[in-house]
């Protein structure tokens, strides 16, 4: 029997997360894992058999608020050891001795059974579109700020670092209006966060970033909820590949801090929420 070990992953372990992410046709880069161990070192886990990273877990703290689950992954050849349960329960016992109020996660139809078993239930569903940016008439926009009220109305929590994080990447805003940014995939390009305040605030935001990836695949994650969100997302060609299942620790009593989901033209990802 091969001896197993549950500790950090960190900084030299990417290249073996990556060949994780890979198998499971994700579309992160060695960057997202990078900045990920940067902003929360401590908080993605993995089991290594024979000295090996078989299945990883990580959790990203906004504050005491609000942990958001995510980068839940096994090689196909230790599926059905029990090792994202472990890992799972690893992180939900971290974030409990922290304190954290609300817990959430994005689902794949092969974790939700899972996540429902660890007392997960469903909040509401995410999707994923995807297309082809088509040229367009570049958007003029300033450097990247944003207005913190605005996204803590909009996400529900303090998300600065990640934000600060993610706009090394490529990031704009609209004073007053809101931001978009995006960041390079293994797949895809990928579109978000975007938050703005008005769908034609948002269609600008949008039309600067897809204007410099033209021609590019792109994917984009919405909530569906959004109907202005969809709207646009269809308005620019994109459709539907994928949904998953936004969950939240505990159900209807922790359904964690007030958000606006109307503000949301874009997620920062399935593991930021």
């Amino acid at each position: 029997m091969s001896d197993e070990t549950l500790r950090l992953v960190v900084r030299e372990d990417v290249p073996a997360a990556m060949r994780l992410k890979d198998a499971a046709g994700w579309n992160q880069t060695e960057r997202d894992w990078e900045v990920f161990l940067e902003l929360q070192p401590d908080g993605c886990w993995g089991i290594f058999s024979s000295g090996q990273l078989a299945a990883t877990s990580a959790f990203y703290c906004y504050g005491r608020e609000l942990a958001w689950i995510g980068m839940v992954l096994t090689a196909p050849e230790a599926r059905r050891r029990g090792y994202a349960r472990r890992l799972m329960q690893h992180c939900l016992e971290e974030l409990e001795r922290r304190g954290v109020s609300c817990v959430k996660l994005d689902a794949t139809d092969m974790g939700r059974p899972l996540y429902r078993a660890l007392g997960f239930e469903d909040e509401q569903p995410v999707a994923r579109w995807e297309g082809v940016a088509q040229p367009a008439t570049a958007r003029e926009a300033s450097a990247f700020a944003y207005d913190p009220a605005l996204d803590r109305a909009a996400f529900g929590a303090c998300r600065s670092r990640l934000l600060h994080a993610l706009a090394r990447f490529e990031a704009a805003a609209k004073p007053g209006v809101g931001y978009v940014m995006g960041r390079p995939g293994t797949k895809a390009a990928y579109l978000g966060p975007c938050v703005s305040r008005s769908p034609a605030g948002a269609r600008e935001l949008l039309e600067w970033y897809l204007a410099r990836h033209a021609g590019e695949r792109v994917f984009w994650d919405l909530l569906p909820r959004n109907q202005s969100a969809l709207a646009l997302a269809r308005a620019f060609g994109f459709t539907p590949v994928r949904q998953l299942t936004r969950m939240v620790l505990g159900g209807g009593h922790a359904r964690g801090p007030e958000r606006d989901d109307s503000l949301v033209y874009a997620l920062a990802g399935f593991e930021y929420g």
